[in-house]
């Protein structure tokens, strides 16, 4: 076989689905927490790729990656500089959903099936390979020989030949050449293709993209995971998580693009504010979300993407069978639905006033579309419409899809195949009068055969019928002279195809020759479907526009996914201010509490939201501006033990922390959740502080959620710490149930008597007067003492000073960059600030 790009005749085989030479399989064997199979309900939103994985020789960690995903026509290449824990790239793998992965021979040894049932790793093995083979337990992942992964020639020899003509295939040409690791991945994964999936594809047929990963917020599995992005963490099969409030798709190809922007946000400003722009206009606009919806209903469950594909494949099929014709018949009936519809979208959006609709407008406007449209309605009927399954209805809009006088010998075929039809009516008439029985006709794939309720006969059945069935109060049998008249009836059923499948051919030779007429609209069609979910979404549930500033404010912010669950007016709101005065923010309250965890994820989910093009759950939301979008969502959101990977809490938590500090930069955004728990308190505070030290160094905006009071204490230098708790209210029901009201509402400031939970529950259980006084007493002279200390303290006033000072700053900024005040009430502003910060230096001076 050539390892050459095909010619655009040569042959689209099917995947044979076996490979001998597979070393590792997929295991059977729980997956680990951050990886989960498809499940049968989402499989409609996540493709299907296999994707190659080459990782440079060098110094450096370059990566490259290609991912093919045949269904869809597409094919991803993406090249990144990783960290030492591969986060990047395992995010890549997650997003494009592997259902098998590549990577050179040499990266794997025959011991790693060890792997499989618990043995040792081999030395040998690289570190990238050993990330993916502990993320991804439950794939195969598949070597190919080290010399297809060589010639990067023949990596941009396929993509030249198999790009898709189009706007964009000269810049994905000029991108992906310089890529060194990219196209050898691309080369190694097409031959794998040809060799193994015996899939060849034809000239300008594949959607090629090179992906840059600085474009968007890079979220580590676990994070996705804790957060809950795109699935539930205790069913697989919920809704609640934060695409499924979000997703009210029509077409598998937004639902696929609305999951892989809540797991990669966009980062760029302008292409945030023209999303928000639409959702705006759709929301404001009642009368053009509703004409959207009504459009978008027209091309409900499809999908384009694999539409186009299948095109592709039935245009480069040699071979052709009566299965495949009517495949291939039902697939011509399919898109001329799709062109059909598609001038009802381009009417919902005429005279959009936002940009984006505008060039969506353009995109399914496109004469290529009407081309054709046009071809498909002069070959077939009018009245032909796609029919799913493979019921007579489906068959006989199949049979009658070609316009009659096209083609003489089809008539022929027609006319003989609907009399062979009207032959096994007659025959179930006939048969009915003679035995006095109300027989009816079922088609099925092997032909009709004769059904007859039980309440309907008495006694057996008559003698001549065959293959007797019973099956929920209903006889299913044959005849020998049915079975004789379905044969001549598929005789001539499978000349009808066939023959229709050449008038087919023809015009899908036509279709291919503007396919990327139809990719561009795939496009646009996901677009504005996903951005009128986003619209729907933010209707039902009350959501704001968000704003993009030099600060991180949110009043009254929701969680979106709690909000959904919980009943109305119970779930707290919180607000949210940090800026780089207040880039390190603590938050404490009892141990025993979960508001400090979801106040947490709630920042995280919003920040999502924000990047996606989405509006917000909250009164106001302000987040980080154009020069300041967060390049990484970092969190370590799990206390739980790892038992796939061996990790025990603490060593989790170290894990989980290495990866944040080796990542973190001044525009990351940090969330941590009690770190330090899984040691002893000495060393948990010691470590804490430690990490704390490093991020706030890094100059990110962290929230860091702890019980260990000290912090504040051991922090309090750092100019840019706040201190924030969760309001508790100590509450008595009866003599025997006390405790505390968590009221989930984060307030200002660190806890007042914050080592004091203990005590408040001793007095509610009624230990002895004179105990809890001495205790009230001990303890109170403890905090006076060391709250004496810390006021005294030249460090605490140097603290404050520098904290002012930086505060004054970020205020100061904040009025020139953002002000809309007039210049007197800026003056007293301004004024103000000169007050509070005399004030300050004079009481710490």
């Amino acid at each position: 076989m050539s390892l050459r790009p095909s010619s655009s005749r040569e042959a689209l085989r099917p995947w044979t689905g076996n490979s001998t030479n597979r070393l590792l399989t997929a295991q059977s064997r729980p997956t680990t927490a951050a990886g989960r199979p498809q499940t049968a309900a989402s499989s409609r939103h996540e493709a299907s790729y296999v994707v190659a994985v080459l990782e440079g020789r060098g110094v450096g960690r370059d990566v490259g990656i290609a991912a093919l995903d045949k269904e869809t026509g597409r094919l991803n290449l993406i090249q990144l500089s990783d960290s030492p824990t591969y986060v990047k790239t395992l995010q890549q793998l997650h997003i494009h959903s592997p259902s098998l992965i590549l990577v050179p021979d040499t990266f794997l040894s025959v011991n790693d099936v060890l792997l499989a049932s618990g043995g040792k790793k081999p030395t040998t093995t690289p570190v990238l390979v050993q990330c993916i083979l502990e993320e991804f337990d439950y794939l195969p992942v598949e070597p190919v020989l080290r010399r297809y992964w060589n010639d990067i020639s023949v990596g941009l020899e396929f993509v030249n030949q198999l790009c898709v003509d189009g706007d964009e295939r000269a810049a994905t040409i000029v991108a992906a050449s310089a890529k060194y690791y990219a196209l050898s991945a691309t080369s190694a994964l097409l031959k794998y293709a040809e060799l193994k999936m015996n899939t060849r594809f034809a000239a300008a047929s594949l959607r090629i993209r090179y992906e840059q990963g600085e474009g968007t917020m890079m979220i580590d599995p676990e994070t996705v995971r804790n957060l809950e992005l795109v699935g539930n963490m205790t069913s697989k099969r919920s809704s609640h998580s934060l695409f499924g409030i979000l997703n009210h798709t029509y077409t598998a190809m937004a639902a696929r693009l609305l999951r892989v922007n809540l797991l990669a946000p966009i980062t760029n400003q302008s292409a945030i504010d023209a999303r928000l722009d639409v959702v705006e206009e759709l929301i404001q606009t009642e009368d053009r979300f509703n004409d959207v919806k009504d459009a978008l209903k027209s091309l409900n469950r499809q999908d384009f993407d694999k539409l186009i594909a299948s095109l592709c494949s039935s245009e480069a099929t040699e071979a052709s069978t009566s299965k495949i014709a009517s495949t291939r018949v039902a697939q011509m009936l399919n898109l001329r639905c799709i062109v059909k519809n598609l001038p009802l979208l381009a009417a919902a959006l005429a005279g959009s006033r936002t940009q984006m609709l505008q060039v969506i407008e353009e995109m399914i406007s496109d004469e290529r579309i009407e081309k054709i449209h046009q071809l498909i309605s002069d070959s077939l009927n009018d009245e032909a419409t796609h029919q799913k399954g493979g019921g007579l209805t489906a068959v006989t809009a199949r049979v009658y899809a070609v316009k009659a006088n096209f083609n003489h010998l089809l008539d022929v075929a027609r006319e003989t195949y609907k009399e062979d039809v009207g032959d096994i009516f007659t025959l179930s008439q006939e048969l009915t009068q003679e035995h006095g029985i109300p027989l009816t006709l079922l088609y099925q794939d092997s032909g009709f055969v004769f059904q007859l309720k039980k309440s309907d006969l008495e006694g057996e059945l008559p003698k001549g019928f065959i293959d007797v069935t019973f099956k929920k109060g209903k006889y299913t049998f044959s005849s020998l002279e049915l079975k004789k008249r379905n044969a001549r009836m598929k005789d001539a059923l499978e000349e009808t195809l066939m023959l229709s499948d050449r008038v087919i051919q023809s015009l899908v030779s036509e279709v291919v020759s503007n396919i990327g007429a139809l990719y561009k609209a795939s496009e646009a069609v996901a677009m504005v479907d996903m951005l009128w979910s986003l619209a729907h979404a933010a209707i039902l549930h009350n959501y704001v526009r968000p704003e993009f500033t030099g600060t991180l404010a949110i009043k009254a912010g929701r969680h979106p996914i709690l909000e959904g669950v919980q009943a109305a007016g119970t779930l707290v709101p919180n607000d949210v201010y940090c800026c780089e005065a207040s880039s390190f923010q603590i938050v404490q309250g009892p141990n025993m509490s979960v508001g400090k965890s979801t106040y947490l994820r709630q920042i995280g989910l919003l920040t999502v939201m924000a990047l996606c093009g989405s509006f917000v759950p909250a009164e106001y939301g302000s987040f980080r501006r154009v020069v300041q979008l967060h390049d990484a969502l970092l969190t370590r959101l799990s206390n739980d033990d790892d038992m796939e990977k061996s990790l025990s809490t603490f060593a989790n938590e170290m894990a989980s922390s290495a990866m944040i500090i080796g990542l973190a930069t001044s525009d990351s955004l940090i969330l941590i959740d009690e770190v330090g728990r899984g040691t002893s308190p000495l060393e948990g505070v010691g470590i804490s502080h430690a990490i704390a030290e490093a991020l706030i160094k890094a100059k990110a905006y962290v929230f860091f959620a702890t019980h260990f009071s000290e912090l504040s204490t051991t922090l309090s230098r750092q100019p840019s710490v706040v201190n924030l708790h969760l309001s508790v209210q100590k509450t008595r029901h009866t003599s025997t149930n006390l405790g505390m009201r968590f009221q989930y509402k984060i307030v200002d400031g660190a806890p007042q008597d914050s080592d004091h939970y203990g005590l408040d529950l001793a007095r509610l259980a009624d230990l002895p007067d004179d105990v809890l006084l001495e205790a009230k007493r001990v303890s109170d002279r403890l905090t006076e003492l060391e709250k004496r200390k810390n006021e005294e303290s030249k460090t605490t006033k140097l603290a404050i000073r520098r904290q002012a000072l930086l505060r004054l700053k970020t205020q100061l900024t904040q009025a020139l960059d953002h002000s809309a005040l007039p210049e007197e009430d800026l003056r007293a502003y301004i004024a103000r600030f000169q007050r509070e910060i005399t004030k300050t230096l004079h009481e710490t001076l």
